[in-house]
């Protein structure tokens, strides 16, 4: 039956439009401001932009160096999410199908681990990096990333593990296929819903994570977009209309990224349940 389009309907529609634009202000704060010239910057950051300074953008990419950056980012966010997604899926059925009492203290573990703040054990992660020589590498930085976001995906993927029906394991065991194909050919991507979401929580973390490369990265070489964008601020000065165009250039692939991925979650959703 044909619902009628109500007045509450309508405001309700106002009210959520009116809340969406007020998460857009930063953007409008990030844009306008990033084509300023410094004077117009700090005489009146909430007006639009008198004149456009487009070479800030310019004089950004070349003091951040953003290719290489950009590539350091690109190379440590892919190769880490990769290792925590599928590291972790695998773990997590290990623990859901074969639930021993040495695997359910494991998960209690990475679950206990969850709730223990980086500031704890930043300090010991550095002397421990620097004792195995994977201070200011991006291997180092990796294999942090893998220890620090394997809990919440493992647990993530505990969950969701339960929800795949034991009956289709059991007949693709009698039709011959071993342990390792079971889980790659029929699990694996039953879990596509999950394994999307796992990506790209650990995308946005990685990506625009700033205290973690801090700690592991000395080199200017090896230096992600967060740490180059943080040159602009000094002691005693903050170069606003460069960093706000270094800003804009450093979450616009993340910004691609996630909407490109949001429909390959709603469809993942949909069509990730198992049909009889």
């Amino acid at each position: 039956m044909k619902r009628d389009y109500s007045v509450k309907t309508f405001a309700l529609e106002l009210l959520m439009i009116a809340a969406g634009l007020v998460f857009l202000v930063p953007f409008y704060f990030l844009l306008a401001n990033s084509v300023k010239s410094f004077g117009d910057l700090l005489s009146n950051a909430a007006s639009w932009p008198s004149t456009f300074e487009w070479s800030n953008y310019q004089r950004a990419w070349e003091i951040t160096r953003f290719p290489e950056a950009f590539m350091n980012s690109l190379l440590v966010t892919v190769v880490s999410i990769l290792l925590i997604a599928i590291i972790s899926a695998m773990a997590a059925y290990r623990m859901v199908r074969h639930n021993s009492r040495t695997n359910q203290f494991l998960f209690m573990m990475f679950v206990a681990a969850m709730v223990i703040p980086f500031q704890s054990v930043m300090i010991p992660l550095v002397k421990v990096a620097g004792w195995l020589d994977l201070a200011d590498s991006r291997t180092g930085l990796i294999m942090c990333y893998l220890g620090f976001g394997a809990p919440l995906s493992i647990f993530l993927f505990h969950g969701f593990t339960k929800s795949v029906p034991l009956e289709i394991e059991e007949a693709a065991v009698v039709d011959g296929c071993t342990p390792y194909g079971v889980f790659w050919k029929i699990v694996f991507p039953l879990l596509k819903p999950m394994f999307v979401t796992v990506v790209i929580l650990n995308s946005l973390w990685i990506w625009n994570d700033y205290l973690l490369p801090s700690l592991m990265l000395q080199s200017a070489e090896l230096r992600t977009i967060p740490l180059a964008t943080y040159s602009f601020f000094g002691q005693y000065t903050k170069q606003w209309d460069l960093a706000l165009p270094a800003l804009t250039l450093g979450i616009l692939p993340i910004v691609i990224f996630f909407l490109a991925m949001q429909k390959y979650i709603i469809e993942g959703i949909t069509a990730g349940s198992v049909k009889g």
